[in-house]
């Protein structure tokens, strides 16, 4: 698995797991719609740290937990 597919999953767990939406999501972390979305259906696979960042803020959680998931074990290059 790529990197990037292993951030779009883990996003899209913490929505399901929390049940809220992209755009409840993006409302909370501050982070366009269309960033998010673009994120999630692989239409960019360039990820920033700062992204992820606002993410976990917005969710209220650190980043060693957003990477502590199976999904980031023997991640390919994109």
């Amino acid at each position: 698995m790529f990197l990037s597919e292993a951030i779009e999953k883990r996003i899209s767990n913490l929505c399901i797991e929390r049940n809220i939406t992209l755009n409840k999501l993006s409302t909370i972390c501050g982070i366009t719609q269309s960033t998010l979305n673009n994120l999630v259906h692989r239409d960019n696979k360039s990820i920033t740290v700062l992204t992820v960042l606002r993410i976990c803020n917005g969710l209220q959680m650190n980043m060693k937990d957003f990477f502590d998931d199976p999904l980031f074990q023997n991640l390919d290059d994109d």
